[in-house]
């Protein structure tokens, strides 16, 4: 029997297949369960799994699923956006986009800044959030981060402090001497089109990476201002705004792209 891993690295499921290529079974890490669709293969796939089982965890036939777990079984590969890494679509146009070194270099420092926010966001999961990255929108816009979890659902846009000192005004945020982007006001406009399209309350958020200091304007109240090492330990501490059913349904359609492509 083989393992086969699913989703991001670490985080996914691990399914144990057959060499015809069948699966028998599947290790849930975010539930501790390993699930087997016939008896006679249970010591084989536990064996298989093995190495790969931490903490405590059980063993039997697959749970009944609920309405969000349908939903992600009808899904095709193509429209799950859960697989997407922080960065996906830099990643895309740094290794095949136009010609012209000069170009991509801009692009690794908004690369490196969304990867390292978005592991330090990856390890939430623990805590009972759900997190999406590179989620599309029409017209060739992205929104960074999407969080759901106890705390609500959080639209995040990444900063990329490049060691120098940022500045988040109510509308612009300027990075050490460069011209100031509209980064509030897209954060503002795409956490909007998130709530239209969850049709649920959607906060937006800033994320700034790599900076050697961060100016947060005091007027500026209803843009949530991130910083890596801190974002993790307060989000992870956040209640009291959405139940695990409403999270797992949110969930479940944030990560269908068609979702988005309806806006």
């Amino acid at each position: 029997m083989k393992v086969v891993p699913s989703g991001r690295p670490g985080r996914g499921r691990l399914y144990v297949t057959l060499p015809d290529g069948r699966s028998v079974a599947w290790y849930d890490r975010e539930a501790g369960r390993v699930s087997v669709l016939a008896e006679e293969h249970t010591e084989a796939a536990v064996a298989a799994l093995r190495p790969y089982l931490t903490g405590s965890w059980t063993v039997g036939p697959p749970p009944v699923p609920g309405p969000a777990e349908l939903v992600r079984l009808c899904l095709h590969p193509d429209d799950d956006l859960a697989p997407n890494r922080p960065g996906e679509h830099l990643l895309g146009e740094i290794d095949h986009g136009p010609g012209g070194t000069r170009a991509r270099h801009r692009l690794r420092p908004d690369l490196l800044a969304q990867a390292r926010f978005g592991a330090e966001l990856d390890t939430l999961e623990d805590a009972g959030w759900r997190v999406l990255h590179a989620v599309p929108l029409p017209g060739a816009g992205r929104i960074d981060h999407l969080l759901i979890g106890p705390g609500g659902v959080l639209c995040v846009r990444t900063v990329a402090g490049r060691r120098q000192r940022v500045h988040v005004g109510d509308l612009l945020v300027t990075t050490g001497r460069t011209e100031p982007r509209p980064d509030v006001r897209w954060s503002r406009r795409a956490a909007e089109r998130a709530g239209h399209a969850l049709t649920a309350p959607v906060r937006p958020a800033l994320a700034v990476v790599d900076a050697t200091r961060v100016d947060v304007a005091p007027t500026l109240r209803d843009v949530r201002v991130l910083r890596p090492g801190d974002a993790g330990t307060a989000l992870a501490h956040e209640g009291g705004v959405l139940k695990p059913a409403e999270i797992a349904a949110l969930y479940g359609t944030a990560r269908d792209r068609r979702t988005w492509a309806r806006l």
